[in-house]
């Protein structure tokens, strides 16, 4: 059967590929559907993918970088008009629904190609102007249904005790979701520099994004925000009648989820705030370049000032040994808590964000607990070894981990090690999943996950262009 990410995997409930599911592809026919039935094209990326690939010495690689690169374009752009303008809405894969933080990343492997792409300039015009709309719906949704008159079609969120709007398919307030929204925005206008999403819907929707990050600062009372779903599962809903576990203002912003979509422990969540900083200032330097806005980007320049202050003094921790490292969430109180989690922003991933330098010395501690025994939901099994996350339970390696992991290395031995695991795990399917049990990978969750996907692709273009050596000699 397929498990949704939003399920609990435990056990048998995997799906299980069987043994002629991963010997089907001797000559590793291509998992792309047919091009008539694909939900956009573009030839920028029909080019990349032709001049990646002849640069993979390894057949299977090159296989699945050819199925994995153009899956989000393949499967779950749909492409439509709003008051004149592009709109596109990017599905998850096997979730119909767009979240902020998947679709932003789903795109992102295409963002060098869209100057010269004139498709691909529209589905990033009409994604960044859904995504304004959609958080003008409501800013603290994660997702949101294609039709913004309509009530979710989740069965999960059916139930859920918090504000629901039409449009919003599920309200987990995750502040990566709008960093990822901030995200996509500054990436396209480096990239194109093309002023056009830049109106005033989107300068209202990140006057929303301020908004709401002040309001869960939470300096004068708990905000409006609160979240109680009827689950068996304690990461599902937030505690204490759904306003989260206490937490003494400092300057940081409270998260009611993680970016894996479960509740927090203790509310400052690090990688989030970071991210936050960070994309706090792309922000501002689209409203000062794009629009001119001073009062906007000074705004968003001051709040990153501060978000920054608070996690100098406050976001980190020393593990048992006695080594500083960035924590995973605190509570303002002195309590801290360290794991790490596969879903990006994670403290593994904070390099890849840019959120810090790769060389950065506290990061570089961080990253080595993170990817060991200190961070419980590191494992390490006969299929390989990688981080998870409670979201599909212990055991359960996520490949975003290891694709992160390559993405940060700075040294040759490690990207391989990534690379044989990424591609000797995919249980013959061809494409990357949500993740796989560490000594079967055979037993896998989500069939069809773009971010992942998407991911994988972003990593293969980068090494083709920073290290082709490792794609050329792989084996």
């Amino acid at each position: 059967m397929i498990v949704s990410r939003r399920s609990l995997i435990a056990g048998t409930a995997a799906l299980a590929a069987t043994p002629a599911l991963a010997t089907s592809q001797p000559d590793f026919a291509s998992k792309r559907p047919a091009p008539a039935d694909r939900r956009f094209t573009s030839r920028a990326v029909e080019r990349e993918l032709a001049r990646v690939s002849a640069r993979i010495g390894d057949a299977k690689l090159r296989w699945m970088f050819g199925n994995c690169y153009p899956n989000t374009l393949d499967t779950t752009v749909r492409m439509g008009m709003a008051d004149g303008r592009p709109d596109a809405f990017v599905i998850t894969g096997d979730i119909p629904c767009l979240w902020l933080r998947d679709s932003a990343a789903q795109v992102k492997p295409y963002l060098h190609l869209a100057k010269g792409d004139a498709d691909l300039r529209r589905l990033f015009q009409g994604l960044i102007a859904r995504q304004s709309r959609s958080i003008l719906i409501d800013p603290y949704a994660n997702a949101f249904m294609e039709d913004p008159s309509a009530p979710t079609n989740l069965e999960w969120s059916l139930k859920d005790t918090t504000e629901m709007k039409p449009g919003v398919a599920e309200r987990k307030w995750e502040v990566d979701s709008l960093c990822y929204a901030m995200r996509l925005a500054y990436g396209y206008w480096r990239a194109v520099g093309d002023a056009t999403p830049f109106d005033a819907t989107w300068a209202a929707a990140a006057r929303a994004i301020l908004r709401t990050f002040r309001e869960q600062q939470r300096k004068d009372g708990p905000g409006p925000y609160s979240f109680l779903r009827t689950s068996n599962r304690n990461t599902e809903t937030m505690p204490l009648s759904g306003w989260g576990n206490p937490a003494r203002p400092n300057g940081l912003i409270q998260s009611g989820f993680r970016p894996s979509d479960d509740a927090c422990q203790y509310p400052y969540l690090i990688p989030s705030n970071l991210f936050a900083v960070t994309t706090l200032r792309e922000l501002a330097a689209v409203a000062a370049e794009a629009r001119h806005d001073t009062a906007l980007a000074g705004d968003a320049t001051a709040l990153a000032a501060e978000v920054e202050a608070a996690l100098r003094q406050h976001g980190t921790m020393r593990l048992p040994d006695g080594a500083p490292v960035w924590a995973y969430e605190v509570d303002g109180y002195g309590n801290a808590m360290f794991m790490d989690d596969a879903n990006v922003p994670s403290l593994s991933g904070l390099a890849y964000l840019g959120c810090v330098a790769l060389d950065d010395p506290l990061w570089r501690r961080t990253q080595a607990a993170a990817w060991s025994e200190a961070n419980p939901y590191f494992f390490r099994g006969r299929a390989g070894e990688g981080i998870g996350g409670p979201h599909v339970g212990l055991r359960w390696i996520w490949p975003m981990s290891l694709i992160v992991r390559a993405l940060s290395a700075t040294d040759d031995r490690t990207i391989r090690a990534c690379l044989q695991t990424l591609r000797d795990t995919d249980a013959g399917t061809g494409f990357i999943h949500e993740a796989f049990d560490q000594d079967d990978p055979a037993k896998f969750t989500r069939h069809w996950f773009a971010w992942a996907n998407g991911l994988f692709g972003e990593l293969i273009v980068t090494l083709a262009r920073t290290r082709p050596h490792l794609l050329q000699d792989f084996a």
